[in-house]
Protein backbone atom coordinates (compact mmCIF):
# COMPACT_ATOMS: atom_id res chain seq x y z
CA UNK A 1 0.00 0.00 0.00
CA UNK A 2 2.82 2.40 0.83
CA UNK A 3 4.46 1.87 -2.58
CA UNK A 4 1.16 2.49 -4.37
CA UNK A 5 0.50 5.65 -2.36
CA UNK A 6 3.98 6.99 -3.04
CA UNK A 7 3.57 6.40 -6.76
CA UNK A 8 0.26 8.22 -6.86
CA UNK A 9 1.77 11.15 -4.98
CA UNK A 10 4.71 11.32 -7.33
CA UNK A 11 7.08 10.54 -4.45
CA UNK A 12 8.10 7.16 -5.80
CA UNK A 13 9.58 6.87 -9.25
CA UNK A 14 7.31 5.08 -11.74
CA UNK A 15 10.17 3.76 -13.80
CA UNK A 16 9.49 3.02 -17.26
CA UNK A 17 12.20 2.02 -18.45
CA UNK A 18 13.91 -0.37 -23.43
CA UNK A 19 19.34 -2.37 -32.82
CA UNK A 20 22.71 -3.27 -35.35
CA UNK A 21 25.89 -4.20 -33.48
CA UNK A 22 26.28 -2.40 -30.17
CA UNK A 23 27.94 1.03 -30.30
CA UNK A 24 29.96 2.27 -27.37
CA UNK A 25 28.54 5.20 -25.44
CA UNK A 26 31.31 7.50 -26.69
CA UNK A 27 30.80 6.56 -30.33
CA UNK A 28 27.04 7.01 -30.04
CA UNK A 29 27.47 10.32 -28.24
CA UNK A 30 29.72 11.59 -31.03
CA UNK A 31 27.18 10.46 -33.60
CA UNK A 32 24.44 12.37 -31.81
CA UNK A 33 26.50 15.51 -31.23
CA UNK A 34 27.81 15.71 -34.81
CA UNK A 35 24.53 17.28 -35.93
CA UNK A 36 23.62 18.92 -32.64
CA UNK A 37 24.27 22.52 -33.64
CA UNK A 38 22.30 22.15 -36.83
CA UNK A 39 19.36 20.09 -35.64
CA UNK A 40 18.87 20.91 -31.96
CA UNK A 41 15.79 23.01 -31.34
CA UNK A 42 17.08 25.69 -28.98
CA UNK A 43 15.50 25.51 -25.55
CA UNK A 44 15.05 29.28 -25.55
CA UNK A 45 12.83 28.91 -28.63
CA UNK A 46 10.51 26.38 -27.00
CA UNK A 47 7.04 27.60 -26.07
CA UNK A 48 6.31 25.95 -22.72
CA UNK A 49 2.84 27.48 -22.38
CA UNK A 50 0.86 24.24 -22.82
CA UNK A 51 2.69 20.99 -22.10
CA UNK A 52 1.42 17.48 -22.79
CA UNK A 53 3.10 14.88 -20.54
CA UNK A 54 2.94 11.11 -20.91
CA UNK A 55 3.65 8.55 -18.15
CA UNK A 56 6.12 5.68 -18.19
CA UNK A 57 6.35 2.13 -16.92
CA UNK A 58 4.92 1.73 -13.43
CA UNK A 59 1.79 3.74 -14.22
CA UNK A 60 -0.11 0.66 -15.41
CA UNK A 61 -2.86 -0.92 -13.34
CA UNK A 62 -5.39 -3.71 -13.84
CA UNK A 63 -8.57 -2.11 -15.16
CA UNK A 64 -6.67 0.40 -17.27
CA UNK A 65 -8.45 1.31 -20.50
CA UNK A 66 -11.85 -0.06 -19.49
CA UNK A 67 -13.75 3.19 -19.04
CA UNK A 68 -12.17 5.12 -21.88
CA UNK A 69 -12.81 2.26 -24.31
CA UNK A 70 -16.46 2.12 -23.26
CA UNK A 71 -16.97 5.88 -23.54
CA UNK A 72 -14.79 6.77 -26.56
CA UNK A 73 -15.09 4.59 -29.69
CA UNK A 74 -11.85 6.01 -31.14
CA UNK A 75 -9.99 4.90 -28.02
CA UNK A 76 -11.37 1.37 -28.26
CA UNK A 77 -10.33 1.29 -31.91
CA UNK A 78 -6.74 2.00 -30.87
CA UNK A 79 -6.72 -1.00 -28.53
CA UNK A 80 -8.16 -3.17 -31.30
CA UNK A 81 -5.57 -1.99 -33.81
CA UNK A 82 -2.78 -2.60 -31.30
CA UNK A 83 -4.10 -6.10 -30.57
CA UNK A 84 -3.81 -6.98 -34.26
CA UNK A 85 -0.15 -5.92 -34.23
CA UNK A 86 0.72 -7.56 -30.91
CA UNK A 87 -1.08 -10.84 -31.56
CA UNK A 88 -3.09 -10.81 -28.33
CA UNK A 89 -6.06 -8.92 -26.85
CA UNK A 90 -4.32 -5.92 -25.28
CA UNK A 91 -7.50 -4.41 -23.84
CA UNK A 92 -8.34 -7.68 -22.10
CA UNK A 93 -4.87 -7.79 -20.51
CA UNK A 94 -5.13 -4.16 -19.45
CA UNK A 95 -8.63 -4.58 -18.02
CA UNK A 96 -8.33 -8.03 -16.48
CA UNK A 97 -4.64 -8.74 -16.00
CA UNK A 98 -3.48 -10.80 -14.22
CA UNK A 99 -1.35 -8.14 -12.57
CA UNK A 100 1.97 -9.96 -12.92
CA UNK A 101 1.40 -10.31 -16.67
CA UNK A 102 0.40 -6.67 -17.11
CA UNK A 103 3.38 -5.58 -15.01
CA UNK A 104 5.84 -7.48 -17.20
CA UNK A 105 8.02 -5.16 -19.25
CA UNK A 106 7.02 -6.76 -22.54
CA UNK A 107 3.30 -6.13 -21.94
CA UNK A 108 3.24 -2.97 -19.84
CA UNK A 109 5.19 -0.86 -22.33
CA UNK A 110 2.83 -1.22 -25.32
CA UNK A 111 -0.14 -1.17 -22.92
CA UNK A 112 0.84 2.21 -21.47
CA UNK A 113 1.65 3.58 -24.92
CA UNK A 114 -1.79 2.63 -26.23
CA UNK A 115 -3.57 3.86 -23.09
CA UNK A 116 -1.81 7.22 -23.46
CA UNK A 117 -2.92 7.50 -27.09
CA UNK A 118 -6.43 6.59 -25.93
CA UNK A 119 -6.29 9.45 -23.43
CA UNK A 120 -5.59 11.86 -26.28
CA UNK A 121 -8.72 10.53 -28.00
CA UNK A 122 -10.64 11.05 -24.78
CA UNK A 123 -9.51 14.68 -24.68
CA UNK A 124 -10.48 15.09 -28.33
CA UNK A 125 -13.93 13.58 -27.72
CA UNK A 126 -14.70 15.61 -24.59
CA UNK A 127 -13.02 18.95 -25.27
CA UNK A 128 -12.74 19.07 -29.06
CA UNK A 129 -10.05 19.06 -31.72
CA UNK A 130 -8.51 22.37 -30.64
CA UNK A 131 -7.94 21.06 -27.11
CA UNK A 132 -6.37 17.85 -28.40
CA UNK A 133 -3.99 19.86 -30.58
CA UNK A 134 -3.29 22.58 -28.02
CA UNK A 135 0.14 21.38 -26.86
CA UNK A 136 3.04 23.70 -27.59
CA UNK A 137 5.55 21.17 -26.23
CA UNK A 138 5.42 17.46 -25.35
CA UNK A 139 7.45 15.17 -23.14
CA UNK A 140 7.24 11.69 -21.65
CA UNK A 141 8.84 9.91 -18.73
CA UNK A 142 11.15 7.25 -20.22
CA UNK A 143 8.70 5.05 -22.16
CA UNK A 144 6.42 8.09 -22.29
CA UNK A 145 8.84 9.77 -24.70
CA UNK A 146 7.51 7.40 -27.37
CA UNK A 147 3.96 8.56 -26.62
CA UNK A 148 5.08 12.19 -26.83
CA UNK A 149 6.82 11.63 -30.16
CA UNK A 150 3.81 9.81 -31.58
CA UNK A 151 1.50 12.62 -30.44
CA UNK A 152 3.83 15.11 -32.16
CA UNK A 153 3.67 13.16 -35.43
CA UNK A 154 7.22 11.78 -35.41
CA UNK A 155 5.87 8.31 -36.27
CA UNK A 156 2.52 6.58 -36.71
CA UNK A 157 0.51 4.95 -33.94
CA UNK A 158 1.02 1.55 -35.55
CA UNK A 159 4.79 2.03 -35.61
CA UNK A 160 4.63 3.20 -32.00
CA UNK A 161 3.04 -0.10 -31.00
CA UNK A 162 5.76 -2.01 -32.85
CA UNK A 163 8.50 0.10 -31.28
CA UNK A 164 7.25 -0.23 -27.72
CA UNK A 165 6.70 -3.96 -28.22
CA UNK A 166 10.29 -4.37 -29.37
CA UNK A 167 11.60 -2.09 -26.63
CA UNK A 168 9.74 -3.96 -23.91
CA UNK A 169 10.81 -7.38 -25.15
CA UNK A 170 14.44 -6.31 -25.57
CA UNK A 171 14.61 -4.75 -22.12
CA UNK A 172 13.01 -7.81 -20.54
CA UNK A 173 15.56 -10.06 -22.25
CA UNK A 174 18.44 -7.86 -21.08
CA UNK A 175 17.09 -7.89 -17.53
CA UNK A 176 16.94 -11.68 -17.56
CA UNK A 177 20.69 -11.94 -18.16
CA UNK A 178 21.86 -10.56 -14.79
CA UNK A 179 20.28 -10.11 -11.36
CA UNK A 180 19.63 -6.38 -11.28
CA UNK A 181 17.00 -4.09 -9.82
CA UNK A 182 15.99 -0.50 -9.09
CA UNK A 183 15.49 1.32 -5.80
CA UNK A 184 13.80 4.64 -5.10
CA UNK A 185 15.76 6.80 -2.66
CA UNK A 186 13.57 9.29 -0.81
CA UNK A 187 14.76 12.32 1.15
CA UNK A 188 18.21 13.02 -0.29
CA UNK A 189 19.47 15.52 -2.86
CA UNK A 190 21.11 14.27 -6.04
CA UNK A 191 24.71 14.78 -4.89
CA UNK A 192 24.10 12.73 -1.73
CA UNK A 193 22.43 9.96 -3.74
CA UNK A 194 25.49 9.91 -6.01
CA UNK A 195 27.71 9.54 -2.94
CA UNK A 196 25.45 6.77 -1.65
CA UNK A 197 25.71 4.93 -4.97
CA UNK A 198 29.49 5.28 -4.97
CA UNK A 199 29.70 3.86 -1.45
CA UNK A 200 27.39 0.94 -2.28
CA UNK A 201 29.34 0.20 -5.44
CA UNK A 202 32.62 0.23 -3.54
CA UNK A 203 31.36 -2.00 -0.72
CA UNK A 204 29.64 -4.50 -3.00
CA UNK A 205 32.21 -4.54 -5.77
CA UNK A 206 29.37 -4.12 -8.26
CA UNK A 207 27.75 -1.14 -10.00
CA UNK A 208 24.77 1.00 -9.01
CA UNK A 209 23.97 4.55 -10.15
CA UNK A 210 21.24 7.17 -10.45
CA UNK A 211 18.92 6.19 -13.29
CA UNK A 212 16.01 8.64 -12.89
CA UNK A 213 16.46 12.25 -11.85
CA UNK A 214 12.84 12.95 -10.95
CA UNK A 215 12.64 15.83 -8.48
CA UNK A 216 14.42 17.03 -5.34
CA UNK A 217 14.31 14.27 -2.75
CA UNK A 218 13.17 11.58 -5.19
CA UNK A 219 15.73 9.72 -7.29
CA UNK A 220 15.68 6.17 -8.61
CA UNK A 221 18.90 4.18 -8.75
CA UNK A 222 19.66 1.13 -10.89
CA UNK A 223 22.28 -1.56 -10.55
CA UNK A 224 23.17 -5.09 -9.55
CA UNK A 225 21.03 -6.81 -6.95
CA UNK A 226 24.03 -7.11 -4.63
CA UNK A 227 24.85 -3.40 -4.87
CA UNK A 228 21.19 -2.50 -4.34
CA UNK A 229 21.04 -4.57 -1.17
CA UNK A 230 24.10 -2.78 0.21
CA UNK A 231 22.63 0.58 -0.73
CA UNK A 232 19.41 -0.23 1.13
CA UNK A 233 21.41 -1.21 4.22
CA UNK A 234 23.44 2.02 4.41
CA UNK A 235 21.02 4.62 2.98
CA UNK A 236 19.32 5.59 6.24
CA UNK A 237 21.98 5.03 8.94
CA UNK A 238 24.98 6.37 7.00
CA UNK A 239 23.47 8.91 4.58
CA UNK A 240 20.25 10.04 6.26
CA UNK A 241 17.78 8.96 3.60
CA UNK A 242 14.16 9.04 4.72
CA UNK A 243 13.47 5.70 3.09
CA UNK A 244 14.32 3.39 0.23
CA UNK A 245 11.73 1.45 -1.74
CA UNK A 246 12.56 -1.47 -4.00
CA UNK A 247 10.79 -0.98 -7.33
CA UNK A 248 8.78 -3.73 -9.01
CA UNK A 249 10.70 -3.68 -12.28
CA UNK A 250 12.50 -6.35 -14.27
CA UNK A 251 16.01 -4.91 -14.06
CA UNK A 252 18.42 -1.98 -13.96
CA UNK A 253 16.82 0.28 -16.54
CA UNK A 254 18.70 3.32 -17.86
CA UNK A 255 22.15 1.87 -17.16
CA UNK A 256 24.71 -0.12 -19.14
CA UNK A 257 23.02 -3.27 -17.85
CA UNK A 258 20.46 -2.61 -20.60
CA UNK A 259 23.11 -2.55 -23.36
CA UNK A 260 22.09 -6.03 -24.62
CA UNK A 261 18.73 -4.51 -25.59
CA UNK A 262 20.31 -2.09 -28.05
CA UNK A 263 20.76 -4.40 -31.01
CA UNK A 264 17.11 -5.36 -31.32
CA UNK A 265 15.79 -1.87 -30.61
CA UNK A 266 18.16 -0.19 -33.05
CA UNK A 267 17.15 -2.69 -35.72
CA UNK A 268 13.48 -1.78 -35.30
CA UNK A 269 14.23 1.93 -35.10
CA UNK A 270 16.20 1.75 -38.35
CA UNK A 271 13.23 0.19 -40.15
CA UNK A 272 10.74 2.76 -38.83
CA UNK A 273 9.87 5.94 -40.70
CA UNK A 274 10.40 9.02 -38.52
CA UNK A 275 9.38 12.57 -39.38
CA UNK A 276 10.25 15.92 -37.85
CA UNK A 277 7.91 16.45 -34.86
CA UNK A 278 5.34 19.20 -35.42
CA UNK A 279 6.04 20.55 -31.92
CA UNK A 280 9.17 20.26 -29.72
CA UNK A 281 9.48 16.95 -27.85
CA UNK A 282 11.88 17.02 -24.92
CA UNK A 283 14.46 14.23 -24.77
CA UNK A 284 15.01 12.23 -21.58
CA UNK A 285 18.72 11.99 -22.42
CA UNK A 286 19.65 15.68 -22.44
CA UNK A 287 16.46 17.54 -21.51
CA UNK A 288 16.33 19.23 -24.93
CA UNK A 289 14.14 19.00 -28.04
CA UNK A 290 15.55 17.66 -31.32
CA UNK A 291 14.17 17.93 -34.83
CA UNK A 292 16.22 15.64 -37.09
CA UNK A 293 14.55 12.21 -37.44
CA UNK A 294 17.81 10.25 -37.56
CA UNK A 295 19.10 12.07 -34.50
CA UNK A 296 15.89 11.28 -32.63
CA UNK A 297 16.37 7.58 -33.44
CA UNK A 298 19.92 7.67 -32.10
CA UNK A 299 18.79 9.41 -28.92
CA UNK A 300 15.99 6.88 -28.36
CA UNK A 301 18.58 4.12 -28.52
CA UNK A 302 20.85 5.98 -26.13
CA UNK A 303 17.92 6.57 -23.77
CA UNK A 304 17.87 2.88 -22.81
CA UNK A 305 21.25 3.12 -21.06
CA UNK A 306 21.20 6.81 -20.05
CA UNK A 307 19.76 8.43 -16.91
CA UNK A 308 16.39 10.14 -17.30
CA UNK A 309 16.74 13.92 -16.90
CA UNK A 310 13.13 14.57 -15.87
CA UNK A 311 14.01 17.04 -13.12
CA UNK A 312 15.74 19.27 -15.67
CA UNK A 313 12.69 19.09 -17.92
CA UNK A 314 10.30 20.04 -15.12
CA UNK A 315 12.51 22.95 -14.04
CA UNK A 316 12.63 24.22 -17.63
CA UNK A 317 8.84 24.01 -17.82
CA UNK A 318 8.39 26.14 -14.73
CA UNK A 319 11.05 28.66 -15.74
CA UNK A 320 9.74 28.75 -19.30
CA UNK A 321 6.30 30.03 -18.32
CA UNK A 322 4.13 26.92 -18.16
CA UNK A 323 0.47 27.88 -17.97
CA UNK A 324 -1.21 24.48 -18.14
CA UNK A 325 0.15 20.96 -18.10
CA UNK A 326 -1.81 17.90 -19.20
CA UNK A 327 -0.96 14.35 -18.15
CA UNK A 328 -2.45 11.91 -20.64
CA UNK A 329 -2.54 8.24 -19.73
CA UNK A 330 -2.81 6.05 -16.66
CA UNK A 331 -2.02 7.47 -13.22
CA UNK A 332 -0.90 10.89 -12.00
CA UNK A 333 2.84 10.40 -11.69
CA UNK A 334 3.96 13.29 -13.92
CA UNK A 335 1.55 15.65 -12.18
CA UNK A 336 2.84 14.58 -8.77
CA UNK A 337 6.46 15.20 -9.72
CA UNK A 338 5.72 18.63 -11.20
CA UNK A 339 3.78 19.60 -8.07
CA UNK A 340 6.83 18.70 -5.98
CA UNK A 341 8.79 21.29 -7.95
CA UNK A 342 6.05 23.94 -8.20
CA UNK A 343 2.93 23.54 -6.05
CA UNK A 344 1.16 26.26 -8.02
CA UNK A 345 1.61 24.56 -11.38
CA UNK A 346 -1.73 23.89 -13.09
CA UNK A 347 -2.15 20.26 -14.13
CA UNK A 348 -5.06 18.54 -15.85
CA UNK A 349 -5.20 14.73 -15.77
CA UNK A 350 -6.80 12.88 -18.68
CA UNK A 351 -7.02 9.31 -17.38
CA UNK A 352 -7.17 6.20 -19.54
Amino acid sequence: MMSKSLIMLGLLSPTAFAFVPKLSTNVLSRAISSHARKNLVKASAVDYKTAFMFPGQGAQYVGMGAQVSEEVPAAKALFEKASEILGYDLLDRAMNGPKDLLDSTAVSQPAIFVASAAAVEKLRATEGEDAANAATVAMGLSLGEYSALCYAGAFSFEDGVRLTKARGEAMQAAADLVDTTMVSVIGLEADKVSELCAAASSKSGEKIQIANYLCPGNYAVSGSLKAAQVLEEIAKPEFGARMTVRLAVAGAFHTEYMAPALEKLKEVLAKTEFKTPRIPVISNVDGKPHSDPEEIKAILAKQVTSPVQWETTMNDLVKGGLETGYELGPGKVCAGILKRIDRKAKMVNIEA
